[in-house]
């Protein structure tokens, strides 16, 4: 799928673009802080094969917590969803997507959610592999599988610029071991986590999982069933509810559309039967979300009636 400048894409991201100097980049992950705050781009990728871009598409970034969205599809595909869901809830928070309050007042003492920290690094922890190589590659491999993109790989400076700042994200892992949330080896869980964050595409790979995802888990192109239905529909579900972390109500209501988003200012959407949607802008609101990316996001979804609701 070959992605094609569009001018009247062009035209939205430079009316958004304005926002970026309204919030800042992730410094507290030291290599997320050499983003450029100024930088947005934008893809839009359709089941009849057509992808339309703008901005600094050429830029690759790490998907950071769109991530989870993959790694809870792999989860599923390993085992199950009663397993999975035994040991992550459903339930969306509106706390920080770090907090770990509510893994202390709730009972099971297990996170509500796998797009919140905690649920994520039980999700990760569930991934089948030998090793932590083989699960990372079997990670990376859904991804390629998913966009159709060869040499997928993760930015190591990004990983281990995480990894060495871990240590909220490092006491959650502990906290679930504790309660036989997460089995096994937490650092080796935290190593491969901090990896996982740090796949690197661009948006027009957002996009093209985002398609996937709008499709019910089919490549529209070729007809396979990459994903299960069932698994596309639960990850699209959490998405709404849990995807844009303490925010997640009002995007529903502004844009309307399943979305998930990361602190290096990627979103992705999937828009259902219509299209998917992979976005860039660095710079963040104060709850975590690229504020140039939500503008633009607003503005497509009234330009072009996006929301399913």
């Amino acid at each position: 799928m070959d992605c094609r400048s569009d001018q009247e894409l062009l035209e939205i991201v430079h009316g958004s673009r304005l926002h970026t100097a309204k919030g800042k980049v992730a410094d507290y992950i030291p290599a997320l802080a050499k983003a450029d705050p100024d930088s947005l781009s934008v893809a839009m990728a359709f089941p009849d094969g057509n992808c339309y871009s703008a901005g600094d598409v050429e830029k690759k970034a790490t998907l950071q917590s769109i991530s989870k969205v993959v790694a809870l599809a792999l989860a599923l595909l390993d085992n199950g969803e009663e397993y999975v869901f035994h040991r992550v809830g459903m339930e969306p928070t509106g706390d920080p997507f770090n907090s770990i309050i509510k893994l202390e007042t709730t009972k099971p003492h297990k996170p509500l959610n796998p797009m919140i920290n905690a649920g994520a690094l039980a999700v990760t922890s569930m991934i089948k592999g030998d090793s932590l190589d083989e699960r990372l590659s079997r990670l990376i491999q859904l991804c390629e599988l998913i966009t159709g993109e060869r040499g997928i790989g993760y930015n190591e400076e990004v990983a281990m610029s995480e990894l060495e700042t871990a240590d909220l994200n490092r006491s959650l892992a502990y906290y679930l071991k504790q309660y036989d949330v997460i089995e096994g080896d937490v650092e080796a869980v935290m190593e491969l986590y901090t990896k996982q964050c740090a796949i690197e595409m661009s948006c027009v790979g957002l996009a093209k999982i985002g398609l996937v995802l709008a499709m019910d888990g089919k490549d529209p192109l070729t007809g396979e069933t990459i994903l299960p239905p069932r698994v596309a529909s639960i990850c699209k579900t959490f998405m709404v509810t849990c995807g844009m972390y303490n925010a997640s109500g009002e995007f529903a209501i502004r844009v309307g559309v399943p979305a998930k988003s990361g602190v290096s200012g990627g979103i992705m959407a999937a828009v259902p039967y219509r299209c998917g949607i992979g976005i860039f802008g660095p710079s963040l609101d104060e709850r975590g979300n690229s504020i140039a990316g939500w503008d633009l996001m607003e503005q497509m979804s009234k330009k072009y009636d996006l929301s399913m609701f």
